[in-house]
C-alpha cells in the first residue's frame, strides 16, 4: 500500500522498518524536528529520521500540522494510509481527513485502559498484569476511535518500562503490517471503545520519580521498574539524590524511610507496609552500581534514615 508513516522515537522506527520490509511504498516520512541532545547539546535526528534516509525516504519535519502549506504537501503524496506511532504532534481533522482509508494509530495499550502519553509506564504502575497494542483508527479525540486490532502482552514480574517498551516496539511492528494486510483484504472491521472502561496515561514527570516511603513496598518496587528509564526512581538519604534502578521488596517492617539491614544483597528500606530491598543505585556524576560496589565509598549503617 502507499503510505504516509508518522513517528519519532524507536517504538515508531521498529514499525517503520517493518512496514518497508513488508513491501509497503512509504511515500513520505513524518517525524519531529531535529533536537539539541548529548553532553554539547548539538542537533540530534530522531531514530526515524535516521532510519528513513537509511531507506532513502522522503523526511518532513514540521512544527505543526496545521499549516496549509504542510496539508498541501501531505495530500499531494497521494497515500491511502497514514501510520502513526508516537509522533508527538496532534494531527487535526483537515489531516486526518486527507488519506481516503485513513489515519491508523499504533497504541502502545489494551484499549480503552490507558490512553494518552505514558501507557506502558502507567500499567506498571497500576500493578496491571497485561498490556498489548492496539491498532487504531484515528478520530479528534485522544486515542478515542474504533479498535481494529488487539494483540496482548502479559507483564512480567521483572519488566522494567525499558523492556516493556522493546516488546511492544516488536509487536507493534507486527500488528500494524498485519492489520495494513487484513485492511488490503477487506475484512480489517473496527470496534467502538466502551468508555466506562477508559483510564488515562498522564506524561511522566520528573518531580513523581521522587520515592515516597510511606507507601507500600510494591507501589515503590513497581515504582522503580516503570520510572526506569525516565525520570528514574530516586531518593535522598543524608542530603545526597541516590537514582534507583533495581530494587525488590521484602515482608520486613519498620518506620518509613529507616534503613533495616545493610549487608552485600544491598540497603533494606522500611515503608508504609513491608520494605524495599535497594540493589542498583547511583549518585550525581557516577555510574549505576550494585550496593556491594557502590557501599564501599558511600557507607550506610542500619538505623539511619532515608529523608521523607
Amino acid at each position: 500500500m502507499r503510505l504516509i508513516f508518522a513517528g519519532t522515537p524507536e517504538f515508531s522506527a521498529k514499525a517503520l522498518g517493518a512496514l518497508v520490509c513488508a513491501g509497503h511504498e512509504v511515500v513520505l516520512v513524518l517525524t519531529q524536528p531535529d533536537r539539541p541532545a548529548g553532553r554539547g547539546m548539538s542537533l540530534a535526528m530522531s531514530p526515524v529520521k535516521q532510519l528513513a534516509q537509511a531507506q532513502g525516504l522522503s523526511v518532513l519535519q514540521p512544527v505543526s500540522l496545521k499549516l496549509p502549506e504542510i496539508q498541501a504537501q501531505l495530500a499531494a503524496a497521494g497515500a491511502e494510509v497514514m501510520i502513526v506511532a508516537a509522533y508527538g504532534l496532534i494531527l487535526p481533522k483537515a489531516v486526518l481527513d486527507i488519506p481516503p482509508r485513513g489515519c491508523l494509530n499504533i497504541h502502545a495499550s489494551l484499549l480503552p485502559r490507558w490512553r494518552g502519553a505514558a501507557p506502558i509506564q502507567r500499567a506498571i504502575l497500576a500493578g496491571d498484569g497485561e498490556t498489548g497494542i492496539t491498532i487504531m483508527q484515528m478520530d479528534e479525540g485522544l486515542d478515542t476511535g474504533p479498535m481494529l486490532l488487539k494483540r496482548p502482552l502479559p507483564i512480567m514480574a521483572n519488566d522494567t518500562a525499558h523492556a516493556l517498551h522493546d516488546k511492544l516496539a516488536a509487536l507493534g511492528a507486527d500488528a500494524i503490517v498485519a492489520a495494513l494486510a487484513q485492511l488490503q483484504s477487506g475484512v480489517l472491521s473496527g470496534q467502538f471503545q466502551d468508555e466506562r472502561l477508559a483510564t488515562y496515561a498522564a506524561k511522566l514527570t520528573k518531580a513523581e520519580g521522587r520515592l515516597d516511603w510511606i507507601r507500600p513496598a510494591r507501589e515503590l518496587e513497581r515504582a522503580v521498574r516503570a520510572y526506569n528509564p525516565f525520570p528514574i526512581a530516586q531518593a535522598v538519604f543524608k542530603g545526597e539524590v541516590w537514582r534507583i534502578w533495581q530494587a525488590e521488596t521484602s515482608d520486613h517492617s519498620g518506620a518509613p524511610g529507616e534503613v533495616l539491614r545493610v549487608d552485600k544483597d544491598g540497603v533494606l528500606v522500611a515503608c508504609g507496609e513491608g520494605a524495599l530491598l535497594l540493589r542498583e543505585v547511583q549518585k550525581a556524576g557516577g555510574r549505576r552500581l550494585p550496593l556491594a560496589q557502590f557501599l564501599p565509598g558511600n557507607p550506610v549503617k542500619a538505623g539511619e534514615r532515608f529523608d521523607a
